[in-house]
């Protein structure tokens, strides 16, 4: 069993578990870094496709994939938080997520594992600069002697860019 089909499993099997879904995150790195995103908000984890360009869209929007016949729109996480970009490998993976009722792919370096991170081993995101990165953070999550940073996923895209990407994954 791979990797992904093992965190596809785990993702389900939280699922199912609707109460037990509460403190529960997929975990994913971009570089060194550990990030981790609701499962709620999580459909599933696919490798790396073949992504259909789209014209006039910001660098991090890499474009659409057609998933079992779905047009999704898909974004690169790394170039969203403007790290370097890198080449995609056989560990990088696409989480489909549910912003705002639609369905977005969110390219990662890759996917590490579902945790329990309890409400009290979280804590608010830093005031860096007023505004500036924390948008995306929704508080930083203690594992062990670890950090993980937990993503506001719905602030990863602005209502603009959600109907633009959607306009042009329907055209």
């Amino acid at each position: 069993m791979s990797e992904k089909d093992r965190l596809n499993e785990d993702l389900l099997e939280a699922q199912d578990q609707e109460d037990a879904q509460e403190g529960k995150y997929l975990t994913f790195a971009l570089g060194r870094e550990e990030y981790g995103i609701e499962i709620r908000h999580v459909t599933e984890i696919i490798g790396i496709q073949n992504v259909t360009d789209l014209p006039d869209m910001p660098n991090f929007i890499k474009g659409v994939i057609n998933l079992r016949g779905k047009v999704i729109p898909v974004i690169d996480v790394r170039l969203r938080f403007a790290m370097a970009e890198r080449e995609y490998d056989e560990r990088t993976c696409i989480v489909v997520v549910n912003i705002r009722n639609a369905a977005v792919g969110l390219i990662v370096d890759s996917v590490s594992e579902v945790l329990d991170i309890p409400g009290d081993q979280i804590e608010p995101p830093p005031m860096v600069r007023k505004g500036q990165g924390s948008r995306y953070i929704e508080g930083l999550g203690h594992v062990g002697d670890t950090v993980k940073i937990l993503l506001n996923i719905s602030n990863l895209l602005h209502e603009e860019e959600l109907e633009q990407i959607s306009e042009a994954a329907v055209a």
